[in-house]
Order: C-alpha cells, then structure tokens, then sequence
C-alpha cells in the first residue's frame, strides 16, 4: 500500500479562521441548547417565541355550610273549632232490678201457701249531653301508644276542599309530645263498599306536624259503625298499638277524622 502524506498547505490565517468559527459554532450549540432547555422546563418563558395561551382561571365556589334543621319538641294543637248544633241528648238506662224469689210456708196442720212476689219499677231515663265531635281516647291491652281520635272539618287543614275531602289522618307522638318519624300506621276494613288496606309513614304528611301521616278515602264522606280501624306498629310490623275502631259520619263538619297516637309506656 502507497504511504499518504498530508500536507497543509493553507495560510495560517485561513486555519486560524476555521478555528474561531468552529469554536463560535459550539458556543451557539451550547447557548442553543440552555435556550431549548429553559422553554422545555418552562414553556410560558419569554425566549419562547411562540408561548402557549394562558390558562384559564379556575371557578372557586365557597365552601358549602350544613345548617341542620331541628324539629319542634311540641305537639301542634288541633284548631279550635266554633261550636255546632245544640246536640240531640242521648238516653241512658239504669239496669232492670232481678225479682225477690217467693217463700212457700207449710203448717203442720192446715197446709197453706203463702207467695210474695216483690218487683221494683223500672228506672226512669235521665239525660246526658253528647258532643257533637266526640273525642275517643282507648288504649285496652296495655299497648305502649294511646290513641285519642276527634272529629274535624277538612276545611280547617284544607281550606278550598269544602265537603269533597274524606280521609283519616293524624300523628305520633312520645310522652314528651316530642315527633317519632318513620312508624307504620296501618288503616283496615270497610267503610262503605269500600275494602281498605293502606299503610303509610309517621312524617309523610308534615301538615297535621312534623310526624303527620294521612289516608285519603275518597271525595264525599260516607257513614259507617266501627267497620274501619287503625293500627301503629313498628319498624318490624309488630303491634304497637290496639286495633282502634272509628265511626265516620255522612257529615261535612266530621269529614277529616284525626287520630294522635302518644307513647304511654
């Protein structure tokens, strides 16, 4: 193989040149490269000649505040009604006394008889006023809520329903007259040719109280005689209360029959 010999056959002053150049070259790089540097780390820097847009500005919402809401510790009173029709007084009667048993006597001689026979006349019927919005209070069997029913217009929770309103309603309450929520109260039976079977939850009607419930029966009130009943029970459909029995009347003042059941134990 041929030896190579290299010669340089340029000024100084040329080579001298392509040295500054080169050395301007890799300075640029190394400044070119901080630069690249600085705007990967920080686009929004002022040598970035093409800076992305400005971030929006968050929305900030205050910070939410829970007021809770206490229930009153007080039963709210039923409304006074004005007062109706003198009322038609109703009978009572004393029971009928029971006969002295007669005595037979004998004689040794002349055998006679002799009969007495003692009856005592039958009472005479006094008088008792009976209101004319009865108010029922039962609690038989020791169960541990009362239940005290009254008699009202629809009218008086229900301005505008005149006589087209038929319902049972009511609430629960303890022995501090403080509201139970959430207790099953059960309505049954008959009134009319109607069969019922309704349950519904102390506290779903807040307009008879905080623990107010409500049965609508239908638009025109029908009598009946102890067909129709209510029950509370409790959170396991165990009886909290008897079986109370109601009478309804065909009355537009007795249209709304409000029953309050009160713990009693």
């Amino acid at each position: 193989m041929d030896n190579f010999v290299f010669s340089n056959d340029e000024p100084p002053i040329i080579t001298l040149l392509w040295n500054v150049a080169t050395l301007l070259v890799m300075i640029g790089a190394v400044i070119l490269g901080i630069v690249f540097l600085n705007i990967f780390s920080n686009p929004a820097s002022r040598y970035n000649p093409y800076p992305p847009p400005a971030a929006p500005t968050l929305l900030r919402f205050p910070t939410a505040t829970i007021t809770p809401r206490s229930l009153p510790a007080t039963w709210t009173p039923s409304p006074t009604l004005a007062p109706s029709e003198t009322p038609t007084p109703r009978p009572t009667f004393t029971l009928e006394p029971t006969f002295t048993p007669f005595i037979l006597t004998q004689q040794r001689d002349t055998p006679t008889a002799t009969r007495t026979a003692t009856r005592t006349p039958m009472a005479t019927a006094t008088t008792s006023a009976m209101p004319a919005t009865p108010t029922v209070t039962t609690n038989p069997g020791g169960m541990p809520f009362d239940a005290k029913v009254d008699y009202l217009a629809s009218t008086v929770y229900y301005p505008a329903s005149g006589c087209n309103w038929f319902g049972v309603a009511g609430q629960v309450v303890d022995q501090n007259n403080t509201p139970i929520l959430y207790l099953t109260v059960y309505l049954g039976g008959q009134v009319g040719s109607q069969v019922v079977g309704i349950p519904a939850l102390s506290a779903t009607a807040p307009i008879y109280g905080p623990s107010g419930f409500e049965f609508v029966l239908g638009n025109k009130p029908v009598a009946s005689t102890q067909t129709l009943w209510i029950q509370l029970l409790d959170q396991q459909q165990l009886p909290f209360s008897n079986r109370i029995y109601l009478d309804t009347f065909d009355d537009c003042t007795k249209n709304l029959i409000l029953v309050r059941f009160k713990k009693v134990q």
